[in-house]
């Protein structure tokens, strides 16, 4: 596991208020479909905002960019996030 995934793993824990345990996820599986709902994702996208010094697109902000781990994880990168911070 990526570091930054790790990093997006501890946000979502904190701020996307699952129904399921964070660990028990894969990168993969559908974040909505475990419980996060779109006042949760406002969140999530906020503290993500923060924790990597960071503002998204408004031209990403879409359900589907916050859908999974993964797709979380490809938004940074495509915004230049290579590492979390430290």
């Amino acid at each position: 596991m990526s570091s930054i995934s790790t990093t997006i793993r501890s946000v979502i824990a904190t701020h996307g208020q699952l129904m399921s345990d964070i660990s028990g996820l894969k990168d993969s599986d559908d974040l909505y479909e475990n419980g996060m709902t779109s006042h949760a994702t406002v969140n999530v996208m906020l503290a993500l905002e923060d924790t990597f010094d960071v503002e998204f697109p408004d031209a990403v902000l879409r359900r589907t960019s916050f859908q999974s781990i993964g797709t979380i994880q490809q938004l940074l990168e495509s915004i230049g996030v290579q590492e979390p911070p430290e």
